[in-house]
């Protein structure tokens, strides 16, 4: 069947991250008939909605008359061509769920086009937009440091061969994509093993439907630490791992949830995996640095002062030398003559040498905005 009528979406700003609650979602359908062609109607309708299996949510649901007919009419009339509707519509501002497309269910939104004509059926022109629901890391609840031990003996009854522990703590827990998360870990192995230390970050996808629940864990990020030989042991003093780009965590909807984790894994060749895991967030709005970070700064001393040896050098550098600073020439001007210093001496009852050990390696004096022998202000 020849279609007489095509239409297509268009978004003002195609390159847009994520829209959020609140914003204004623009932009214009582009309707072309090949013939003068008879149109009741043209809405505009879009949508939110999230669906895990038959379950579905919707978030909103918003309509819009592009064109219409008057009620004498019933139809308009299009001639051949190209006619262009804009269209602007406001987000409600309400709490909203990010766009996610998973493994057991999605979260999007549409924009639709929707064109009645006499004696046809409707015609649907859809397009996908995103939507962000904004997470703020500046929240006290994300800065807060994270920490857990974990200990394993290896072996077991007379075969024991000695414990592997496991101490790990980062400094916040929420960040956003691109961000490293600096890891402060001690890995302590008494076992007869060679152990390998690993951090990962997961995500975990949570599905609830029909009463039901489904997880899938995968994992999006990892780093590999050095092997710590048997009755030795490694600590890692902001270890870095990088996040990739994920969407941001999901805690707000009833059918689908996005969580993400940090673990430490210790591989013990011969037995189960030691492991630690902290909970965090990827939000959307990056901390901004001006949070006290003292109960972090101090979680870092407490834990571990050996990077703190690692950035300083075995011994200070000794200043530069008089001699190399100072021409022969200018030397020998501020010399005292001979004449000179058997004056100051016979002032001083001493030897004028005393004195000038005694003020050899002083400091300079401090800055001042007074000039001494004047008695005021610089100018």
């Amino acid at each position: 069947m020849h279609r007489t009528l095509r239409a297509l979406v268009v978004l003002d700003d195609e390159q847009n991250a994520g829209y959020g609650a609140g914003d204004v979602l623009s932009g214009r359908v582009c309707v072309e008939v090949c013939e003068l062609t008879a149109v009741e109607s043209i809405r505009l309708v879009s949508r939110g909605r999230g669906r895990v299996r038959q379950e579905e949510a919707e978030y909103f649901t918003i309509t819009q008359t592009l064109l219409e007919a008057t009620e004498g009419e019933q139809r308009v009339g299009l001639q051949q061509g190209r006619h262009v509707f804009p269209f602007q519509l406001e987000i409600p501002m309400r709490p909203l769920v990010s766009s996610f497309d998973g493994k057991y269910g999605r979260v999007w939104y549409t924009v639709q086009a929707v064109v009645r004509r006499p004696s046809h059926p409707d015609q649907s022109f859809t397009r996908e937009f995103r939507v962000v629901s904004h997470v703020d890391l500046n929240s006290p609840v994300f800065l807060t440091p994270a920490s857990k031990n974990q200990e394993k003996m290896i072996g077991a009854w007379i075969f024991t061969s000695g414990p592997v522990s496991l101490r790990v703590n980062i400094e916040r827990t929420g960040y956003c994509n691109g961000e490293s998360i600096p890891i402060f870990a001690e890995i302590e192995n008494c076992s007869s093993r060679i152990v390998v230390p690993k951090a990962v970050i997961y995500q975990t996808q949570t599905y609830l439907a029909c009463g039901k629940t489904k997880s899938h864990k995968r994992v999006v990020a990892c780093v590999r630490g050095n092997h710590v030989p048997s009755g030795s042991s490694d600590s890692w003093n902001g270890k870095t791992l990088k996040i990739p780009p994920v969407s941001p965590s999901i805690l707000n909807s009833p059918i689908i949830r996005v969580e993400y984790s940090l673990a430490v894994k210790v591989q013990i060749p011969g037995a189960k995996k030691l492991k630690v895991e902290l909970p965090v967030v990827i939000g959307t709005i990056p901390f901004n640095g001006f949070v006290s970070r003292t109960s972090s700064v101090s979680s870092h001393f407490s834990m571990d002062m050996s990077w703190l040896m690692l950035a300083l050098p075995d011994l200070p550098e000794a200043p530069p030398n008089y001699m190399d600073v100072v021409s022969e020439e200018e030397f020998d001007m501020h010399v005292p003559s001979s004449s000179q210093c058997e004056d100051l001496e016979r002032q001083l009852n001493s030897p004028v040498l005393l004195y000038i050990q005694e003020f050899r390696f002083q400091p300079p004096p401090v800055y001042s905005e007074v000039d001494p022998l004047r008695g005021g202000g610089l100018n």
